[in-house]
């Protein structure tokens, strides 16, 4: 068998090509547990390091949530499209995720909580439910536009973003929503909110949901973790400008961090 490959050197060829093809196509380092590797996800997003599908809705869309930025930075988790109704906001998420290189933060976002509820242009998931009243933290059986399910956190996108969170622990939330313009004061911490109010420029408001808010998102975060979430608005129609251009700029200048340029 000695000195085959000099009897048979196209075969020789064809080995490798195959050992070649098979080298590239092996998956690069993890960006995290249970994400993706980047080159796998990122494509033309050269800003992301990692996606995580975390769960799915009722009608089994994808929650997708994707990681920007530096490991090892502030911890930070963006959210939007809670409700359905409320797309705009989306777009800074989806302009920090599709633009150049992010650094200084260690940056997660959620562009679409509630894809059932944006397919159909409702405040509620394909259940009739208003996912920030789901929450087991003061939850109360509401009925209505804020009607908050069988019992705390019944929703499968509930569930899963209470999953993802107790998962990532990121220091700060801002979850973002519309049309009431405004960043909440509401918070445990009141200078993470005076803050946020200046760099996005928003109006500081109190957000009580005319008395307790029962089942948010944010008040069961901030009652069980160390880090601190809060809930910013803006109005009904913003411009596609703000979305896209300069709400994500202002958003990364909250932590000091930038893109690459």
């Amino acid at each position: 068998m000695a000195g085959w490959w000099r009897r048979r050197p196209a075969l020789v060829l064809v080995l490798v090509a195959v050992l070649g093809s098979t080298l590239s196509a092996a998956p690069t380092t993890s960006a995290g547990a249970g994400t993706a590797p980047a080159r796998a996800v990122a494509g033309d997003r050269p800003a992301v390091i990692g996606k995580r599908v975390i769960g799915h809705s009722v009608r089994g869309r994808p929650l997708v949530a994707w990681h920007l930025g530096e490991v090892g930075k502030p911890k930070v988790l963006l959210v939007s499209t809670m409700h359905g109704d409320e797309p705009h906001t989306r777009q800074i998420l989806t302009a920090l995720r599709d633009g150049r290189p992010i650094h200084g933060i260690n940056l997660w976002v959620l562009p679409t909580y509630n894809p059932d509820g944006l397919a159909r242009g409702t405040r509620k998931n394909a259940r009739g439910v208003d996912l920030n009243r789901n929450f087991p933290n003061n939850w109360a059986d509401l009925d209505g536009d804020y009607e908050s399910g069988p019992r705390p956190g019944s929703e499968p996108e509930t569930r899963a973003v209470m999953r993802f969170l107790r998962n990532i622990r990121p220091r700060w939330i801002i979850s973002f929503h519309q049309p009431l313009y405004g960043v909440d004061t509401v918070t445990k911490n009141k200078r993470f909110s005076r803050k946020v109010a200046r760099a996005l420029n928003l109006p500081r408001k109190s957000f009580t949901c005319g008395g307790v808010c029962h089942g948010t998102m944010t008040g069961w975060y901030n009652n069980r973790f160390r880090g601190a979430a809060l809930t910013a608005e803006y109005g009904a129609h913003p411009s596609r400008r703000r979305m896209q251009v300069t709400a994500p700029r202002q958003v990364l200048s909250i932590w000091g961090a930038s893109r690459q340029r």
